[in-house]
């Protein structure tokens, strides 16, 4: 089963592609992922990137599409694997589609988390880190045992810039703007599949394993 998951900061696609990742015996490969451990572990893409990343400037595609490349070639991908984090744009869809006939391959499916956006910011916006340690926690379905205060470490929570209302407001209407495109591209190819994601973790996966391909 070859999938690529799509969804909004905080729409849970992670958690998705986690669970159908052990459901289904494929990796779940998240570019963010892959692109960190490329670069702790100096590949000559890991190197290439970095030299971007050091300028301050995006990674080009053509970086990103040969760590991808390279991941698919793997031997663990060879009965399937699930996109997480990619493609991000209509080029880089492009780019999927070439390196996947030219392995003799195809997408199965592809997955749209849909998630309001009020309820987005209500778990991103209650999300809490703790600076010493790193700990996440959230002050509605996660609270620390003392408020303000790591149940790890004993370190103090904050909440980071990115994970104030505005803030994510503002990363939800980026990645509509950019994610749309490739919804489009996707459906007019008959793979994309809408789930709502919302309610719990394992409602959620109920409605993406009634969508998968032949029932898996």
């Amino acid at each position: 089963m070859r999938l690529v998951m799509f969804g909004a900061p905080g729409a849970g696609k992670g958690t998705q592609a986690k669970r159908l990742s052990e459901h289904l015996g494929v990796p779940h490969i998240s570019t963010g992922d892959m692109l960190r451990e490329n670069i702790e572990q100096r590949t000559e893409l890991g190197r290439a990137a970095r030299s971007y990343m050091d300028r301050g400037e995006l990674v080009p595609d053509d970086i990103i599409n040969g760590m991808v490349r390279v991941r698919l070639e793997e031997s663990d991908c060879e009965h399937g694997f699930i996109l997480d984090g990619y493609p991000r744009t209509i080029p880089q869809a492009e780019a999927l589609d070439r390196m996947l006939g030219e392995m003799g391959i195809e997408l199965d499916a592809v997955f749209d988390l849909e998630v309001p956006d009020e309820e987005i910011v209500r778990r991103l916006s209650g999300r809490r880190v703790c600076r010493q340690c790193g700990a996440s926690y959230h002050v509605v379905f996660n609270p620390p045992k003392q408020p303000g205060v790591c149940d790890v470490c004993g370190g103090q929570l904050y909440q980071r810039e990115d994970d104030t209302e505005e803030a994510v407001l503002n990363r939800i209407a980026v990645y509509k703007r950019k994610t749309k495109p490739l919804l489009e591209y996707y459906t007019r190819r008959g793979l994309m599949r809408t789930v709502d994601g919302t309610g719990s973790i394992d409602e959620i996966f109920g409605r993406l394993l009634g969508l998968l391909p032949g029932g898996k």
